[in-house]
């Protein structure tokens, strides 16, 4: 296959990836909007759990039939990744109920120059201005449309601080774990969710009784309502697929600048289902800036040196193991 061809193949992979992405975490978002808002099902933990749960139902059907074939993920660094994963979910949660609406979207923003941090230094990975300044660029588009009142006290500070963290360390690892075992993404997924299906469905019910004062256990589930647990369980399988696809294709910093399409997607199409909130004038104007930087940001980012990791060495010792070496001896390698 020529180079022309390999380029296109990859660029369609790409562009389906993401869309997969889009789809499933605007749907998720919207299904689960009605289940809460709705229903009353507001028990944001121990629904998560019940997502990863199907996930490894899933995995382990496909495991089955043979579709994902055996592969190895040493014990310390699963528990590693399933910790960083369960402070993101947890961190989140408490940083919304302790945060006003407006902290809470900056700590998210604030992600995106955090996973820039980790690239730089544990990755080697420099930017190139128009990719710094595309960035930017998004990042004032998206706090345009949703940034508020913003208000913070101490505890809210700090619950927003190890959310950010643990979300970006979650996100890199699954990069850093799928380049460095050659695992794919539906492999990774199969290692991880049980252990996090197994974290959250112990500790969900505990955290939100804290968050909510209500017990699970205690709600009145009726069809309805079931019905829509179900729905939110099954697109959920395709969100945390499509995550792992997607960081494992791009980076963590890539998967963040492009998330907040969801958030544009996320406002007009709450708007057109729910219409508690109209769009106003600034908030197409920073929909608009923030589409604009996105835009920017993939030319930016896929021209020469506009985003390139830097190996330690162009020569490797000779008790480098083989999966380690570098695909080639260049200095510079394009990401």
């Amino acid at each position: 296959m020529s180079s022309a061809s390999k380029a296109d193949n990859k660029a369609s992979l790409d562009a389906a990836s993401w869309m997969f992405n889009v789809v499933t975490s605007v749907g998720i978002i919207i299904v689960n909007k009605a289940l809460m808002a709705t229903y009353g099902f507001t028990f944001a933990t121990t629904l998560t759990g019940l997502h990863f749960a199907t996930t490894t139902l899933l995995t382990a059907v496909f495991r089955w039939l043979g579709y994902i074939q055996t592969s190895h993920l040493p014990l310390s660094d699963l528990l590693i990744f399933v910790l960083f994963a369960n402070f993101s979910i947890v961190g989140m949660n408490v940083s919304l109920m302790w945060n006003s609406v407006g902290f809470y979207q900056i700590a998210k923003l604030s992600m995106i120059p955090v996973s820039c941090f980790l690239e730089v230094v544990l990755d080697k990975v420099q930017y190139s201005r128009d990719t710094k300044l595309s960035i930017t660029l998004v990042l004032l588009g998206v706090a345009v449309c949703t940034v508020t009142d913003v208000s913070v006290n101490t505890k809210g500070f700090i619950a927003a601080v190890v959310a950010v963290w643990s979300t970006a360390l979650q996100q890199y690892y699954v990069h850093f774990l799928q380049r460095k075992y050659s695992i794919g993404s539906f492999n990774l997924l199969g290692h991880t969710a049980p252990a996090q299906a197994a974290s959250l469905l112990v500790l969900g019910p505990f955290m939100d009784y804290w968050l909510t004062n209500k017990r699970v256990d205690a709600y009145d589930y009726g069809l309805t309502s079931v019905l829509f647990i179900i729905l939110s369980c099954s697109i959920a399988v395709g969100t945390n697929l499509s995550q792992f696809i997607c960081i494992g294709r791009f980076t963590a910093v890539t998967f963040q600048v492009l998330g907040h399409m969801k958030t544009i997607l996320v406002l007009i199409l709450g708007f057109i289902f729910f219409g508690k909130e109209g769009i106003n004038l600034h908030v197409v104007m920073g929909m608009i800036i923030a589409i604009l930087g996105m835009l920017w940001y993939g030319n930016a980012s896929s021209k020469p040196g506009g985003k390139e990791r830097h190996s330690y060495s162009v020569t490797a010792s000779s008790s480098q193991k083989d999966d380690e070496l570098p695909e080639s001896s260049e200095l510079e390698e394009k990401v």
